[in-house]
């Protein structure tokens, strides 16, 4: 009879901070190292990482980073638009030009630190042969 506490302790893989990685990734880095950019372009991933070489080919943001990105800049345009209508009453006109801008401004700005932090989650949490020994 063989005891089932011994067989479930196999060696567990290597720890990724989830946190110290999401930062990585927020800030565009790769993250594994922290050093090499994570993007080639305003949205395209490396296939491997210049500093380390580790390979991020295996991410698979899709439309995550868009859906989020949209997510955060609703929550902040909203009630900034209902505050800034109650308080100020400017033209709709202006009211809607200043918010289109500063919605794409801001969207713009977020896009690409969320793509990066939807493939560090990936990275840190092994998922879509993140984990797979090269």
């Amino acid at each position: 009879m063989t005891d089932t506490a011994t067989d479930m302790q196999q060696p567990l893989p290597e720890d990724r901070p989830v946190g110290q990685a999401l930062w990585r990734g927020w800030r565009g880095r790769c993250p594994n190292c922290g050093g090499g950019p994570i993007l080639r372009s305003y949205l395209k991933v490396r296939d491997h990482c210049p500093s380390c070489n580790e390979a991020l080919h295996h991410q698979r943001a899709d439309d995550g980073p868009a859906y989020i990105t949209i997510l955060i800049v609703g929550h902040l345009a909203g009630p900034a638009l209902l505050w800034a209508f109650v308080k100020w009453r400017p033209d709709p006109l202006i009211m809607v030009a200043v918010f289109s801008v500063l919605s794409v401004a801001l969207t713009l700005w977020l896009l690409p630190r969320v793509k990066g932090a939807f493939v560090a989650l990936q990275w840190s949490r092994r998922m879509h042969g993140f984990g797979r020994d090269s």
